[in-house]
């Protein structure tokens, strides 16, 4: 099964490309965790907020996978525990689908992102920036594969 990680923003700071790269290379060979960048839509002071979430929104929904179980990444989502999610993470291992995580960019994510997702997860009611949000996802799912396979890494 492969993960995608479907977020808008490029150019990260150093500090969150190693911090994605160092959990990512971590996830076990079934379960590989893929980065999708999406360019952020250039913002103005007058820039239509609405319409350039709702273009990033498009350009993540093409670059989705084939056949992939969609899990939008919201605030108003289903909150998880660590143990949940790794019981979550086996149910879709064993469905044999690969997963596409959505994560909006600075406005939050799109609309149409939200009504494709099949599944909705929350991190927290707080308020993460988007960079952060990649290597929190990426250690949530390294520690639930820990936890699958029984090893010390959660305790």
């Amino acid at each position: 099964m492969q993960i995608h990680l479907i977020a808008v923003g490029n150019r990260m700071p150093t500090w969150v490309v190693q911090g994605y790269d160092e959990f990512a290379r971590r996830m076990p060979s079934e379960c590989r965790l893929n980065l999708i960048e999406i360019p952020p839509a250039k913002r103005t002071k007058a820039a239509d907020i609405k319409r350039l979430v709702r273009q990033e929104g498009e350009r993540m929904l093409e670059a989705l996978p084939k056949n992939v179980l969609v899990v939008a990444l919201d605030v108003a989502g289903r909150q998880w525990r660590t143990e949940e999610l790794a019981q979550q993470l086996g149910d879709w291992m064993h469905e044999g689908r690969d997963i596409a995580l959505l994560v909006g960019g600075p406005d939050g994510l799109a609309t149409a992102c939200r009504e494709k997702a099949e599944r909705s997860w929350s991190l927290s009611p707080l308020t993460f920036p988007h960079p952060l949000v990649r290597i929190i996802v990426a250690e949530q799912l390294y520690r639930a594969t820990t936890i699958l396979k029984h090893h010390p890494y959660h305790k």
